[in-house]
């Protein structure tokens, strides 16, 4: 299985960098320790602390990074109204509301996510199917969005996560679908983390090397790949 990140994004996107990261035997919350449980939850605390730098203006739209993805959102089409993930997060930190702990896994996501502001998102590589895609949709690819009933079609123009079997998360970082979704119990996983701004290449680096690092050392995970994919490495191996 591969994952391609092909021309019709880098001919939007070309300056653009995606890190990603494929880790096996993830281990369920069950399985942590304590005292790795306590770690990971300790790492979210001082990422919701970090993350106050990424937004010095009290208005969301003014601070950089979330200036960049909204500019960045209104290059293809998307549902009205949508947001980066990261801008989610972020408007929390500014909101004084941090991001609260769900799990392990998610907390180290979460927190990796805050401290080098890059949005990341995770999908069960075992549910996907045929090749992992990024790109531009002719539009009607079937997604079931995560707590939905109904299903919610791309639309013609939209940057997509896709592979054989329809959308895996819509508006490029937007919303994901139940079928490839991570839970506690999901041991295969693809954490991708995007990057619009060329002169924060090294941040995605490093952010690619500590998610790896903490997987392995609270997780006990086995890393079997990470890659930095640009318009020159467009594509990897998933497994």
């Amino acid at each position: 299985m591969r994952f391609i990140c092909e021309d019709t994004f880098w001919e939007i996107f070309p300056e653009a960098s995606i890190g990603v990261v494929v880790a096996d035997g993830i281990l369920p919350t069950g399985q942590v320790s304590e005292e790795h449980a306590a770690r990971a939850a300790e790492l979210l605390d001082r990422a919701n602390v970090i993350a106050r730098k990424w937004v010095p203006n009290g208005t969301i739209s003014k601070n950089e990074v979330p200036a960049a993805w909204r500019e960045a959102y209104r290059r293809f089409k998307t549902k009205k109204g949508v947001r980066s993930s990261v801008e989610n997060l972020l408007k929390r930190v500014l909101k004084d509301n941090p991001v609260g702990h769900i799990n392990p896994s998610v907390d180290i996501s979460n927190a990796i996510s805050l401290t080098y502001a890059l949005p990341m998102g995770a999908e069960n590589v075992d549910a996907l199917e045929g090749t992992f895609r990024l790109r531009v949709t002719e539009g009607g690819d079937y997604l079931l969005p995560i707590g939905a009933d109904e299903n919610d079609p791309t639309l013609p123009g939209e940057l997509c996560y896709m592979d054989d079997a329809g959308a895996v998360c819509r508006c490029w970082n937007w919303r994901d679908g139940q079928r490839t979704e991570v839970t506690d119990e999901t041991p295969h996983c693809v954490f991708v983390m995007e990057n619009i701004q060329p002169e924060r290449l090294a941040d995605l680096r490093e952010a690619v090397e500590e998610l790896a690092g903490h997987l392995e050392e609270i997780l006990g995970a086995t890393i079997t790949h990470r890659e930095i994919l640009t318009r020159e490495h467009p594509e990897m191996e998933l497994c």
